[in-house]
């Protein structure tokens, strides 16, 4: 009572609550960037050294 705090188990929740939110905005973060893939580059052979 004396921090202001009238009901623990509320702030234990709302705490819950914000921690859930801020952990799946993190893992929706990491699972939407992703690099786009550009054109397929064309592999030649390189010819082979001599010995």
């Amino acid at each position: 009572v004396e921090a202001g705090i009238i009901d623990p188990t509320k702030v234990v929740r709302i705490a819950l609550e914000n921690a859930v939110s801020v952990a799946s905005v993190l893992l929706l973060t990491e699972a939407t960037m992703t690099e786009i893939p550009g054109p397929a580059k064309e592999r030649t052979l390189e010819p082979e050294m001599p010995m």
